[in-house]
């Protein structure tokens, strides 16, 4: 069986990381050449060059990017386990910070978090609301530990983390009791024309409703536009629109906001993701989180 030596792979990481065989050497305290010499044993151990001379300057080639990508993960997550460990000596609780993006549905984000305080794991929760792309410089920087959002991180954007499909509820649309009884016959033409809550522009739902409701040439009033979900609903509880939820949370939408359910947005979902730095989920409260949002949303799929 073939060992990676871990002490090649640091030295050609801060290498990498650093621009120069200099300023890894002064970081390592150690002579330049020998971490040359350290660089030059783990290319012939790979059998690749993971660098190329440019001008003055050290690049990497395609190969020595790939092996830094993963260099850079292994590096992190040795991080995570020492934070980890001395974090919680003798069974003190873990911190579990959550970054949730502001167009979530609080009560799906609710009913995905609460199982995280019934792990085992003595768990600390710390959840953080801010708009999806806050969220992610953060997770860059190793302030949250996942982000839950509607959309996958993006190839444009400069973050290294990875996307977790946890799954998807179809949408339904509901009102105050009067306003169900005067559009609910020949549901959903009924719609053209009524008063609607629309979710905010720039969030994955939005797009979606505009395109479902374009394919159905309905053209409702719109009423107005809301970035926070919470706030649509107690809009919708004063009689003021229509508004769309996630069927998955249809009993506590109609007990805690006092409506009816119109009907059900066919072929129109709500999809929601882990974003986490972690190749393959680790943390016991992302686990367990993951899982209940798995139950939660598979339970009632499209």
């Amino acid at each position: 069986m073939d060992w990676l030596n871990y002490h090649h792979l640091l030295y050609f990481w801060l290498t990498a990381k650093e621009g120069s065989v200099t300023a890894a050497a002064r970081q390592l305290r150690l002579a330049q050449p020998t971490v040359s010499g350290q660089i030059r044993q783990l290319e012939e151990a790979l059998e690749v060059r993971l660098f190329q001379r440019k001008g003055r300057s050290l690049v990497l080639t395609t190969e020595g990017r790939t092996v830094y990508e993963y260099a850079d993960e292994i590096f992190n997550l040795g991080r995570e386990l020492l934070e980890v460990v001395r974090d919680n000596p003798g069974g003190r609780s873990v911190k579990l910070v959550v970054g949730v993006a502001d167009v979530l549905p609080k009560l799906v984000v609710h009913r995905m978090l609460a199982p995280a305080l019934e792990t085992p794991d003595n768990i600390q929760l710390v959840v953080r609301e801010d708009t999806a792309e806050r969220l992610l410089a953060e997770l860059a920087l190793h302030a949250v530990d996942l982000v839950l959002a509607d959309s996958p991180i993006a190839p444009n954007v400069n973050v290294r983390a990875f996307n977790h499909l946890l799954g998807e509820s179809p949408l339904g649309f509901f009102a105050a009791p009067e306003l169900v009884r005067q559009y609910s016959r020949k549901f959903p033409e009924s719609l053209d024309g009524a008063p609607m809550l629309f979710p905010g522009q720039h969030t994955v739902v939005r797009r979606s409703l505009d395109h479902w409701l374009e394919v159905r040439a309905l053209r409702p009033r719109i009423v107005g536009e809301f970035e926070d979900s919470a706030l649509v609903k107690a809009f919708g509880q004063a009689g003021a629109g229509i508004f769309v939820a996630p069927m998955v949370i249809e009993k506590e939408v109609r007990r805690q906001y006092e409506v009816k359910c119109l009907g059900r947005a066919e072929g129109l979902s709500e999809r929601i993701y882990a974003i986490t730095v972690e190749r393959r989920i680790q943390h016991p409260g992302v686990i367990a989180i993951s899982e209940a949002a798995r139950d939660l949303l598979e339970g009632d799929g499209p």
